[in-house]
């Protein structure tokens, strides 16, 4: 239910911030018996994320069946969010194998349709009170743990109670910040600005992403026949950038291989971004606390991944958590469970991520894997399977997968000279 006071302050969890991974970790750990606080610090049901990729990874979708958002976003008009990636080598193109399984896919959807949405079912479900215009200005601690937050509200301050807290309050956390967790930072040397445009043909009928090294680009088609439009050029660009922002933006993508005809669409809101958006990691624990989405992990936006691993973390913590934050088994070792699980399924994408960040060529491995993906249909979907995040990067470069990659790249040169015109 949405209310702005709740009757009884103490609840099992509290969570600051109604965004994607407040409202999934609410609604899952309502449904296993949990009595949730959701915090919003906007007064606004509809309010929405505007800075972001607008796309889920396939990583996400078993997150999304089973809160029930499926047909709902479908009904939408959210996209399945299939991609092609330009290299130096050509076009990546995943394809299903023939007579096997459709590739997995997630969604692309604007903020703007699915945070009210996922919000709107938090609130419906029941054992979850949101709590509008509720601003986190400080946490409780009692004998070395967390044991709630305090809120600034229409009405004033108040205290709320709980067996666990949760930060969910993206990369400026506050709940981070008032509990004193570290944060660690990696610099990001690329620059980001997005736009949104209705009716912009697009190759394939897909996304579009362009691996310039060091720049980037891509374009991702969403509800209502808009398409997100987003250049990350290298920093050293940026000075140039910033003397003419609306030029520069345009020849950038103009310059793009196979590049989408803007004269052909709508520019329907500004161009915005970001000059500095460095990478962090915080420990995702503490006594009595936790965080998940980008609270605890901000990745590169040029991966388009926070909004899966935003959803992945709210899962993984109810899961660990739900019955020990009823009092029903102890926080403390569900709290650590958590904390190895998101480590183990993240600590390696970030690193990569992190390694990338610096805005540098590929390195011999990325070279290697890329110029195979973009001549050989199998090595295409196994990249299609990291980039969703469904596989780690020990995978993604396992020995087998290399050697297939070598494989592929020795008979391409092998034979190249006899198809030559």
């Amino acid at each position: 239910m949405t209310s702005d006071e709740s009757a009884d302050d103490a609840y099992d969890v509290v969570i600051g911030g109604a965004s994607l991974a407040g409202c999934a970790a609410a609604i899952l750990l309502a449904r296993r018996g949990a009595r949730v606080a959701l915090l919003e610090r906007r007064s606004d049901p509809a309010a929405y994320k505007v800075l972001c990729t607008h796309s889920l990874t396939a990583n996400a979708y078993p997150v999304l069946d089973e809160l029930g958002l499926i047909p709902a976003l479908e009904k939408a008009g959210a996209v399945p969010n299939r991609a092609r990636w330009y290299t130096r080598w050509g076009w990546i193109e995943p394809k299903a194998a023939p007579a096997g399984p459709e590739l997995p896919y997630g969604y692309n959807v604007r903020r703007s349709t699915l945070d009210p949405l996922i919000r709107s079912h938090a609130a419906r479900t029941p054992g979850v009170d949101l709590l509008l215009a509720h601003q986190v200005t400080g946490v409780l601690r009692e004998g070395g743990r967390y044991t709630g937050v305090r809120v600034s509200t229409p009405r004033g301050e108040r205290e709320i109670r709980a067996r666990l807290v949760v930060g969910a309050d993206g990369k400026d956390s506050s709940v981070a910040k008032y509990a004193e967790l570290p944060v660690r930072r990696y610099e990001n040397a690329r620059f980001g600005y997005l736009a949104h445009y209705r009716g912009l043909p697009l190759r394939g009928g897909i996304a579009n992403v362009w691996f310039l090294e060091p720049d980037m680009a891509y374009a991702f088609p969403n509800d209502d026949g808009v398409t997100v439009l987003a250049v990350l050029p290298d920093k050293k660009r940026l000075p140039a950038f910033r003397e003419d922002l609306e030029g520069s933006f345009a020849a950038f993508v103009r310059a793009l291989p196979e590049a989408p005809p803007l004269d052909a669409a709508e520019r329907i809101t500004k161009i915005t971004g970001l000059v500095d958006y460095p990478l962090h990691s915080r420990r995702p624990t503490a006594p009595g606390l936790a965080l998940i989405g980008d609270a605890a992990l901000t990745g590169d936006p040029l991966w388009g991944v926070g909004c899966g691993w935003a959803l992945q973390s709210a899962h993984w913590l109810a899961q660990a958590v739900a019955p020990a934050a009823t009092g029903r088994g102890d926080l403390d070792k569900s709290l650590a469970a958590y904390a190895r699980r998101h480590r183990r399924e993240l600590a390696g994408h970030q690193y990569l991520a992190a390694d990338y960040a610096k805005a540098r060529p590929f390195n011999p491995v990325e070279r290697l894997v890329f110029s195979a993906a973009a001549r050989d249909a199998s090595t295409a979907r196994h990249m299609h399977l990291f980039a969703s995040r469904l596989i780690g990067p020990l995978r993604f470069l396992s020995p087998a997968a290399l050697a297939r990659a070598t494989a592929v790249n020795v008979r391409h040169r092998l034979t190249a000279p006899a198809t030559r015109p």
